[in-house]
């Protein structure tokens, strides 16, 4: 099936092309009004004149294509696969690499892929829906990124970028209902308080009825309830200075995930199966669970055009508050054979960073470039605690882990692109980064039962400190040459780096105590951004392979704990393809298709060898391809989307084993609009996952007693939205 798919694919963009041959001689409307400006080198330029593997969604294309999750983004760009242990959690994976939840969910751990809001690091508590932020684009960038960006992301990075207050007065409303019983409802204004003064201020809300049923309690959970609120002051004084000031604050507070439990019957006679619903959609967990979240952030940038460049200054501090209660059994209450065992803690997260940077061009532009200075201070506060109830006194009871982890990151970086002929451009950058951390554990019994829950080691606990730091140093070269106005081509050598952290969920002491080491990797990639048939067809196409050191790999323990170690060696290559095809006026249709082929080179624990393995969140072939059809109907405009995605296998964990597949799964994804530009109006039908794909985000396998637990991907949802403009 998935090489009949590709095949298809194929054909459709090879067939689509071909027809753009002779309707680019009927019309040859330039269609340089189409590109995306994007700021991926940290200066503005064409998305086709970028010479490095980035995909963009301007402000258009996120709402005809109903984008509003990270996970929507995902299933659209080739190269990243993005899981969750539950809604607000997600876990993203670039190009094979990524922290999975026991790396990047501990109060010591670093996310592999790093995510930007305007230029701010959002290292914790991940982000609230992406229609809440009056984005104006997102920029996805694969590979090592650490020469221009303040923090250093070795998998790669996702940026949000949101529109900037303006002198121009406008009004935006929109309002959405859904199957679910969905309600959204969106506002945001822009004015001018006076000649140099732009205000712009936005609120949303939206909440629906959960995707899963608990039969035990009779409530529906997985549901959603989320209201964010933005605001941005711009003083622009003169043609020199340019000052931002950004706020915004998000709240979640919604029923917990719990898993839907695929219980063998035929262990022990099927004793710890009774009453368990087979439907996936049914939970029989003893209680809903919770999840509440709040992220504040406040950031002030400031641009000074000086005689030799440009200064920037970008201050934020950034706070999240995170609660979970996550029942993972979901078996009705039966006792003696009752099995339960629940995740529940809290994190309080501070940030504060500091970045200075300055954009110079020197020799009538034959040398532009940038360099800068960044620093993070960042305290972590995490209670994680286990219950676990099981039918026999050996690994039950109730276990707390107390971690506080305190970070300092600094860094100096710096790229410069030398023009040594006219269109062949070469490019250095590297950085120096010095981080430290330093923290303190602790896991106790929190209950008077006899029985010692896992992972906890002894019932005396520990209580302990520990402190490590690293540096690193990593380079990039490159060379571009542009061999005409529609090719351009380009080859990399990148070196990525993540840093070390603590266990934070360990069994004993030592483990607490005794920091895993950062990951390094070597990036190489060659790639062509291309142009042809009057810009009616874009084909864009990257070949890659990087050798990673020392990968961190968070490995579970069935009925124990999360192992983080360090994987000696692993070897990732593959392939990625975008393209855009415009056979005639009002008709497109678009796609992408990535191939990969990751392994563990050397990957082995006590008892255990994984070499060989595929890395996890890995799918080793991957297409979507989209239409879209937009013609007039007397004053009004009609326009149709309609999306398809294929995903291959892979795994959620290291080990591979059968019960942690994620299977192969497709979405189909459709918006239908009907608007007047000229009164500012638009009507939409929308529907999502059409073909009510059952996907898990992730799956826990608990070998002891043949449990597989998994929370799923949002089932089939449909609506209406109605938005006004003015």
């Amino acid at each position: 099936m998935a090489r009949t798919e590709i095949r298809i694919s194929t054909l459709l963009l090879a067939g689509t092309a071909a027809i753009a041959v002779p309707a680019a001689a009927q019309d040859s409307a330039p269609r340089d009004s189409d590109d995306i400006i994007v700021t991926a080198q940290r200066q503005e330029q064409r998305l086709q004149d970028v010479p490095v593997s980035v995909t963009a969604f301007g402000a258009d294309q996120l709402r005809d294509n109903s984008i509003e999750t990270v996970q929507d983004i995902a299933i659209r760009t080739p190269g990243l696969a993005i899981s969750a242990v539950d809604p607000v959690n997600t876990n993203f994976s670039m190009r094979g690499i990524g922290s999975a939840p026991g790396i990047s969910q501990n109060a010591g751990g670093d996310p592999s892929v790093v995510v930007f809001v305007d230029g701010v690091y959002a290292g914790r508590g991940g982000t609230p829906d992406l229609d809440a932020l009056d984005l104006e684009r997102i920029e996805v960038l694969r590979g090592p990124q650490g020469t221009l960006f303040g923090k250093n992301a070795i998998g790669g990075l996702v940026q949000f970028v949101s529109r900037k207050p303006t002198d121009e007065e406008s009004f935006h409303f929109e309002g959405t209902y859904g199957n679910y019983d969905r309600i959204g409802v969106t506002a945001r204004g822009n004015m001018a308080l006076t000649d140099t003064i732009y205000f712009s201020a936005g609120v949303s809300h939206k909440q629906r009825d959960g995707f899963e049923y608990n039969e035990t309690t009779g409530h529906r959970v997985n549901d959603l309830n989320l209201t964010t609120g933005r605001a941005a002051l711009r003083f622009v004084p003169n043609d020199t200075l340019d000052i931002i000031l950004r706020a915004d604050i998000s709240h979640q507070d919604q029923k917990g995930n719990p898993r839907h439990n695929n219980c063998d019957s035929s262990f022990q006679d099927g004793i710890h199966c009774v009453g368990i619903n087979p439907d996936p959609r049914v939970v029989n967990a003893y209680i809903d669970g919770e999840i509440k979240r709040t992220i504040q952030t406040y950031s002030g940038e400031v641009n000074i055009d000086l005689p030799f460049g440009t200064l920037t200054s970008l201050t934020a501090l950034r706070k999240v508050k995170f609660n979970f209660v996550t029942p993972f059994f979901s078996n009705p209450i039966n006792p003696p054979a009752q099995i339960e065992s629940t995740s529940f803690g809290e994190e309080n997260n501070s940030q504060f960073s500091q970045e200075l940077r300055l954009a110079f061009d020197a020799w009538d532009g034959r040398l532009k470039g940038q360099t800068g200075v960044y620093f993070l201070k960042e305290n972590n506060d995490r209670i994680e605690g286990q219950i676990q109830d099981f039918p026999t006194p050996e690994g039950s009871g109730t276990g707390i882990y107390p971690q506080s982890v305190n970070a300092r990151s600094f860094a100096i970086f710096g790229q410069v692109d030398v023009e040594i002929v006219p269109s062949l451009t070469a490019t250095v950058g590297a950085r120096m980064t010095w981080e430290r951390k330093s923290g303190r554990f602790a896991g106790y019994k929190a209950d008077d039962g006899p029985g010692l829950p896992p992972p906890l080691g002894s019932l005396d606990g520990y209580d302990v400190t520990g402190k490590k730091s690293w540096k690193a140093f990593t380079p990039r070269f490159a060379l571009n040459w542009k061999a005409t106005d529609d090719v351009l081509l380009y080859a990399s050598v990148a070196r990525g780096y993540k840093s070390g952290g603590f266990q934070g969920l360990s069994g004993t002491a030592a483990g607490a105590s005794t920091p895993y080491d950062p990951e390094f990797a070597w990036g190489y990639e060659i790639g062509a951004k291309t142009d042809w048939l009057d810009r009616r067809l874009r084909l864009n196409v990257a070949a890659f392979r990087t050798d990673y050191s020392d990968l961190q790999i968070s490995q579970l323990v069935p009925l124990c704990c999360v192992v983080v170690s360090n994987a000696a060696k692993a070897r990732i290559k593959g392939i990625e393809v975008e393209a855009v095809v415009r056979p005639v006026d009002g008709l497109q249709i678009d796609g992408s298709y990535s191939w990969l082929d990751t392994k563990f080179i050397e990957y082995a624990i006590p008892g255990t060898d994984y070499t060989g393995n595929q890395l996890p969140r890995s799918p080793r072939n991957k297409f979507n391809i989209g239409g879209q059809f937009e013609r007039p109907i007397g004053d009004l405009t009609a326009k149709l989307r309609v999306d398809y995605s294929w995903v291959d296998d892979a795994y959620f964990e290291a080990s591979n084993i059968p019960q942690q597949l994620w299977p192969a799964h497709e979405n189909v994804d459709a918006r239908l609009s009907l608007s007047n530009p000229d009164d500012g109006w638009e009507l939409s039908l929308w529907g999502k996952n059409l073909t009510n794909e059952l996907t898990p985000t992730y799956v826990t396998w608990f070998s002891a007693y043949r449990q597989l637990l998994t929370p799923y991907a949002p089932p089939r949802t449909y609506g209406a939205t109605v938005a006004f403009s003015f």
